[in-house]
């Protein structure tokens, strides 16, 4: 298995297309708790090409056929941290090592993580971002309120 570069302009690209849309090829969860971590990985797989069909994997094939990886929030985060495998794989980051088409969750005091947005513009060390759900395009992350927050900075994938 190899490791390659995570393309993060392809997926920068694909979040500002559809960051105020939906892609007609994926369900739009917005009305079944929200389609933010959908577009997330969404975003994600445009920068990798490679999903990962393993019984904890990260992938979707149709609204009955995908992981909770794809859609959940904090299901991403534990796919994407703790993947040996196929498929992206990344670290818990800090803001200041955060880059574009990294992923940042935003969370409760109790821990309870509940949007996920992708970055696509650092600029000044202020960080921009793209989410569905909550649309937003290239809106600066200071505009958020949150109890918590963590930053998921992509390290690559493999195939």
């Amino acid at each position: 298995m190899n490791i390659f570069t995570y393309d993060r302009e392809s997926a920068v690209s694909y979040a500002l297309k559809y960051a105020l849309t939906r892609n007609p090829n994926y369900y739009n969860f917005d009305n079944l708790g929200g389609n933010c971590t959908n577009f997330v990985s969404q975003s994600i797989f445009a920068g990798c090409k490679v999903m990962n069909y393993s019984p904890l994997g990260w992938y979707y094939n149709s609204v009955n056929d995908r992981s909770p990886a794809w859609t959940g929030v904090n299901q991403l985060f534990t796919f994407l941290t703790n993947n040996k495998s196929v498929g992206p794989f990344a670290t818990l980051s800090n803001k200041q090592s955060v880059s574009i088409g990294d992923v940042v969750q935003l969370g409760r005091s109790d821990n309870d993580f509940y949007h996920a947005m992708v970055v696509t513009q650092i600029r000044d060390g202020r960080i921009f971002i793209c989410s569905n759900t909550r649309d937003a395009k290239n809106v600066p992350l200071d505009f958020y309120s949150y109890r918590k927050i963590r930053f998921i900075h992509i390290e690559g994938y493999r195939k």
